[in-house]
């Protein structure tokens, strides 16, 4: 090996760490890593430990397997149940449909709407722990340089704004060894933090997501033709089946023209 070919070997596996970075960097595992670790952060800085306590990454037990949770911030006003995006581009999505779409530039994306996904996590912790529902609050917050198309409720918002909205809550409705009680309980009844049990969740997802795949698409019914009916006579149009609404005849089925009041041709009924 001549000492050019060596220089180039030395360069090539200097790269090599660095390529491994910067694919891992693109992956959505970091990118939802590196979000979530963006609102710990907020949340330490804006929301004192006397007053909010933080609990991360809570996989719990349901009915169908497992959920995961980004963070829990329970407090005496109440538990915030946060989801966090990290997400570039366009956000188009309402509250009420079941899919929003991220666009950057020509291309589009599906992904579940996060309150709906959310909404699971709520009714999770209510149901393990006993958590009354008025007393949780879901906030989803977007990280990243992303612009919301429709007009958001305000529990979804970006980084800063979740901050504001959860100090919006003044009413106290736990005392300090209340909340210290139910963070206990979250922790004693959350499974344990590590690769394991992600790994476990994920695959779990990936069940979930495949068995969806999998149901039948349901075809909606044909709207009823009117290709037996005949053509109007005098503008070849279509006829359509009507109601005589007033006079001798009321109640009586006929053929209008479909471009009445255009053209008044009509037709009995044989």
């Amino acid at each position: 090996m001549d000492v050019y070919t060596g220089m180039l070997l030395n360069t090539f596996w200097y790269f090599i760490p660095i390529i491994l970075i910067i694919g891992l960097v693109k992956t959505p595992w970091f990118k939802g890593k590196f979000g979530e670790f963006q609102v710990n952060i907020l949340i330490r800085l804006f929301h004192p430990k006397e007053k909010y306590e933080l609990v991360k990454d809570v996989t719990l037990s349901t009915d169908d397997g497992t959920t995961q949770i980004d963070h829990v911030l329970v407090s005496r006003y109440g538990v915030f149940v946060l989801e966090t995006k990290n997400m570039r581009g366009w956000i188009f999505g309402k509250e009420s449909q079941k899919q929003w779409t991220q666009q950057l530039f020509k291309q589009k994306f599906k992904f579940q709407n996060p309150l709906h996904q959310n909404y699971k996590h709520l009714k999770t912790l209510e149901a393990n722990f006993g958590i009354p529902e008025a007393n949780l609050h879901s906030v989803v917050v977007f990280i990243g340089d992303s612009t919301f198309k429709n007009k958001m409720p305000d529990n979804i918002t970006f980084a800063r704004g979740a901050i504001d909205y959860i100090k919006s809550f003044k009413e106290e409705v736990y005392t300090n060894l209340q909340v210290k009680e139910l963070i206990m309980r979250i922790n004693g009844g959350r499974k344990t933090r590590g690769f394991k049990t992600d790994r476990e969740h994920a695959a779990h997802v990936k069940e979930l997501v495949a068995k969806k795949a999998e149901r039948p698409k349901l075809k909606s019914p044909k709207p009823p033709t009117n290709q037996s009916l005949p053509s109007c006579v005098k503008c070849g149009s279509e006829m359509l089946e009507r109601i005589t609404k007033q006079g001798p005849n009321k109640g009586k089925k006929f053929l209008g023209c479909s471009t009445f009041p255009k053209c008044r041709s009509r037709a009995n009924i044989a």
